[in-house]
C-alpha cells in the first residue's frame, strides 16, 4: 500500500527522522519518504492505512484531515 499524507508541522530533518522511526516500529520495513519542504510523508507498507498514522500522531505531528 502506497500513502501520501500532508504533515503541516514537520519543521525540520529530525522531524523527519522522528516520524521514519516511529513508522519503523510499527513497520520495520516499510519505505518512508519524508519532504519536510513539502511537509508530506509518503509510505509504501504492508501495514493498514490507520496503523501508520497512528505511529505519525503517537510521534507528535498532525495530519491534515485525519482526527
Amino acid at each position: 500500500m502506497a500513502l501520501k499524507m500532508n504533515v503541516p508541522n514537520i519543521a525540520c530533518d529530525d522531524c523527519a527522522a522522528t516520524i521514519t522511526e516511529s513508522i519503523h516500529v510499527v513497520e520495520p520495513e516499510a519505505k518512508v519518504d519524508v519532504d519536510v519542504k513539502a511537509k508530506t510523508v509518503t509510505v509504501e507498507a504492508a501495514s493498514s492505512e490507520e496503523s501508520i498514522k497512528q505511529a505519525i500522531v503517537a510521534a507528535g505531528y498532525h495530519i491534515e484531515d485525519y482526527q
